[in-house]
Order: C-alpha cells, then sequence, then structure tokens
C-alpha cells in the first residue's frame, strides 16, 4: 500500500552521503518512492573526489580507502557493478614505515603478515581466529544492535580483546615494534588517545578487514561508490535533489518517513523546536572529536619511500613506534598540536593509476588536530612525509590544504573538521546519539536518524542508513 504524501514520495532522505544514499536505496528497493536532498552541488557527502590542485589530478576529498563497503552487509547485497562500480586494490594493503630497520607490512595473508613481522609476532595468533569468520564478525559490529549476533563465539573473541585500550592489547598480545607499531597505527583512526578502552577493538576491525576483504579503493574515485548508489536509486524511480539545503522539516514534502543523514547540531537546528525538552537536551550534550587537517598533493612521480616495499601500500601509517603514535594522539586529546603528529597517508594511484595523468600520481595525507583548530600542520605533516621518504617535497607539483573550517564548509556533517560524526569512545559507543535499542528513532512520528552519530557510527559502510531504513519499513510510521 502506497504512503506517498501529496506530492508522491513515500520517503524522503535529507543528506546524500553513504549513509543516507544507502538509506534511500534500501527503501526505494522496498517499493518506497524516495526523494533526497542534497545542500551541496554533488551527492555523496564523504564520498566526492574533485580536481583539488591541478586538472587531470582527481583527489577524494575525504575517504579513499573503503574496506567498510566491501564488507558491509547492506553494500554487499545492492549490485552496485551493475551502475559501473569497480574496485582496485593495491599489492599491499597498508603499510608502517619505522626508523630503523624495514616497515611493517600487512598483506592480505595473514601468515605472511606474520612471518615478515619477525619470529613470534602473535600476529597470526591474535587476528587468524577472527579472520577466519570474517563475515560473520562484519556483521555483528556493523549491526551491533541486532539479536541473536551471527557469530556469538567470534563475537565473544573480539569483544574479549577489543574492550583493552589499543596500547595494552599491543604489549600484551604483539612482540617486537613492527607488529605493535601495525596495529596501533589501525587503532589512531578512531582519532582517540590509545590509553581509552575500546582502542584496541578499532585496530583489530581495521586489521581483521584488510585480511579479509582488502584496503580497496574505487576505481575513478570514491564519487564512484556515490554515483552508483545514485543510478541504483533513479533505477528504482527515486530521485534526487542537489543544491537544495533544508533548514527545518516544514520545508520537506509531506511523507510517511524522514532520514536525516545529519549529525545531531544539525538536527537541532532542523527540527529543534518540534523535539520534546528532553530529548533536544540529550542531543546538544553529543560530542564531537578532534578535527582533521588534510593536504593533497600532486606529484610528478612516485612517493620516493626510503624503504621500497611501501611503493605497493595504498595507505600508510606515519608516525613510528607504537609509543610514538599513541604520544601524538594523548596530546591532541588533551587540546595540543604535536610537532610530530601521526598522519594518515593514501596514495591511490598505486592501485588505480586514472585518478592522474600518465606517470604522474595523487597523495593525501591528514593528522588528526583539536575540534575547530585553526593550526596550520602543512610543515608537520610534510616533515613527518619526509622523515620516510626523503625527497618527497620535490616531487610536489601543487598542493591543496584544507583545515577543519574548510572540511565543515565543505560537507556540514564534519563539524569542527570532525570526520567521525562525533567521538566515538566507549559512553558515546553505547549511546550514540541516545542509549536506546533503536537509536535511529527519534521522538518524532516518522522520523529517523541515519548519520554515523548513529550506530554502528563513522566509515563508508551505509549501515546507519540501512537501519533506520528498515526500522522505517516496519514501523510504516506516518509523518
Amino acid at each position: 500500500m502506497s504512503r506517498a504524501g501529496a506530492d508522491g514520495f513515500d520517503a524522503v532522505v535529507v543528506g546524500s552521503g553513504p549513509n543516507g544514499l544507502t538509506g534511500a536505496v534500501t527503501l526505494a528497493e522496498a517499493g518506497w518512492r524516495v526523494l533526497v536532498v542534497e545542500a551541496a552541488p554533488t551527492a555523496g557527502g564523504g564520498l566526492r573526489t574533485e580536481e583539488l590542485t591541478l586538472p587531470g589530478f582527481r583527489h577524494d576529498v575525504c575517504a579513499t580507502v573503503l574496506p567498510l563497503a566491501l564488507a558491509s552487509p547492506a553494500l554487499r547485497a545492492m549490485p552496485l557493478a551493475d551502475e559501473g562500480l569497480r574496485w582496485a586494490h593495491p599489492v599491499v594493503p597498508f603499510a608502517h614505515p619505522l626508523d630503523n630497520g624495514p616497515a611493517a607490512l600487512l598483506h592480505r595473508d595473514v601468515a605472511r603478515t606474520d612471518a615478515g613481522l619477525g619470529a613470534g609476532s602473535g600476529w597470526r595468533r591474535l587476528l587468524a581466529p577472527l579472520v577466519a569468520d570474517g563475515d560473520g564478525l562484519a556483521a555483528d559490529v556493523l549491526a551491533p544492535l541486532d539479536l541473536p549476533p551471527t557469530a556469538p563465539v567470534t563475537l565473544a573473541r573480539f569483544g574479549a580483546r577489543g574492550l583493552w585500550p589499543a596500547t595494552i592489547l599491543a604489549q600484551a598480545a604483539l612482540r617486537g615494534d613492527r607488529g605493535r607499531a601495525l596495529l596501533g597505527g589501525c587503532a589512531a583512526h578512531s582519532m582517540l588517545d590509545l590509553r581509552q578502552p575500546v582502542t584496541g577493538g578499532y585496530g583489530l576491525f581495521l586489521a581483521l578487514l584488510a585480511h579479509h576483504v582488502g584496503w580497496p579503493v574505487a576505481v575513478g574515485g570514491s564519487q564512484a561508490l556515490a554515483d552508483a548508489l545514485v543510478g541504483r536509486l533513479r533505477r528504482l524511480g527515486g530521485e534526487l535533489a542537489t543544491a537544495t539545503p533544508v533548514r527545518s522539516l516544514a520545508e520537506l514534502p509531506p511523507a510517511a518517513a524522514v532520514l536525516l543523514d545529519l549529525t545531531p547540531r544539525q538536527v537541532l537546528e532542523v527540527a529543534g523546536d518540534r523535539l520534546p525538552a528532553g530529548y533536544r537536551r540529550v542531543l546538544a550534550r553529543y560530542r564531537y572529536g578532534p578535527g582533521v587537517f588534510k593536504v593533497d598533493w600532486a606529484l610528478d612521480g612516485p612517493v620516493p619511500w626510503r624503504d621500497p616495499a611501501v611503493a605497493g601500500a595504498a595507505t600508510v601509517h606515519l608516525g613510528g613506534t607504537l609509543a610514538e603514535v599513541a604520544a601524538a594522539e594523548r596530546a591532541v586529546a588533551r587540546g595540543g598540536h604535536p610537532s610530530r603528529p601521526f598522519v594518515l597517508f593514501v596514495q591511490a594511484c598505486v592501485a588505480d593509476p586514472s585518478r592522474a595523468p600518465a606517470g604522474r600520481h595523487t597523495a593525501w595525507a591528514y593528522c588528526h588536530v583539536p575540534l575547530g583548530s585553526t593550526v596550520d600542520m602543512t610543515d608537520e605533516i610534510e616533515a613527518q612525509v619526509e622523515r620516510f621518504a626523503p625527497g618527497f617535497r620535490d616531487r610536489v607539483l601543487a598542493r591543496h590544504t584544507m583545515p577543519p573550517r574548510a572540511l565543515a564548509a565543505h560537507n556540514a556533517n564534519e563539524i569542527g573538521g570532525d570526520i567521525g560524526g562525533g567521538t566515538a569512545d566507549l559512553r558515546q559507543l553505547l549511546a550514540r546519539p541516545v542509549l536506546s535499542p533503536r537509536p535511529w528513532a527519534t521522538p518524532l512520528p516518522g522520523v529517523y536518524l541515519c548519520s554515523a552519530a548513529t550506530p554502528p557510527g563513522a566509515g563508508a559502510h551505509g549501515m546507519a542508513g540501512a537501519h533506520a531504513a528498515r526500522l522505517a519499513l516496519r514501523r510504516g510510521a506516518h509523518f
């Protein structure tokens, strides 16, 4: 039975990031007529790709390496290859160079990784049992409120280790600087002090994904994933309206359901006067995490890594030993700007040469900074790259910087440069944004949240959108 409003839409989705688009497609696949409205001129949110430096150099403005997209049950169920989406895998999913000796390399094969980290590293013992049931564990982590879990034994094993701080887990389970640094670099994606609980889980899960599905890039840029989702939506009869900012729910056409791919601060702006006071207070207390300072480069050739093996990795974690990475992240958590920050570096052309003119390369990097920071971290980032790739600056044809304010201007969900949609420490992981078995629902009938500020949190997996859409389908609520 149709639930369409006067304008013929069963659902309206505000925001076209991976969650908003996945939620829209999920509803469209159920036969609902869906409208997606996006404030920016291009759909995609954190998946947009643009020529930021020079003509012919394609840069991902936010996300590039997308293992969560391959692991996501929602995205895997969609025939996105029919919309032109193709994946490219680097030879090495990711690398972590050190000052002394060869870089730590994570290979798709667990045993090969373990052997490369040195005798008795402990990597295989820690990761192999999780990788063996990678599909089940990924499904449970990305649907944390679904009961019963798909893989209860593996999930329990993961939880027993993942609840630990990354610093403690790495010291207890791994031997040697290389293995510990490899895990620490993954854990630093959490944007938390690595001495906090659950940071070990972030590291384990990202390492597991590298072994299980790889750390791929979308051919042509991350925009290709967004375009494929838009293509799927339109094939199912859905519509997209870009350059259409929404300042109030009253501006939306009537529909049975409204999905908001917005963070709590924005939800208060568009719906605050209609929300109950208690819910408004909860949203107002929602905490955002650190921001990032990002630099994109157009390069005249490949990065001159001191260890040539690093050239095969699309993702490179720069920061030295686990102790150095942890110290840098602790400084940011305390409001500082470390002189040697942890730097996430991506050289997508090693997997997808189509992103730059023949013989040229693109690269980008970011470091974490306090929320809303105005400090220029270009020199500190490039110094970390030069530390492990002497002569890097000589390869730079052009650079483009994005401090937190520029990131927020490009994507309104990135409040203060927070690309994760809010801090994800243990407390806010459990109450995201509220403590509820159905945190995607709001007190307003038919209005749902579907951004990274809801479970399962940050990443280009689309699962928050899928969860919100499925809840809307089950409830069939009228707006």
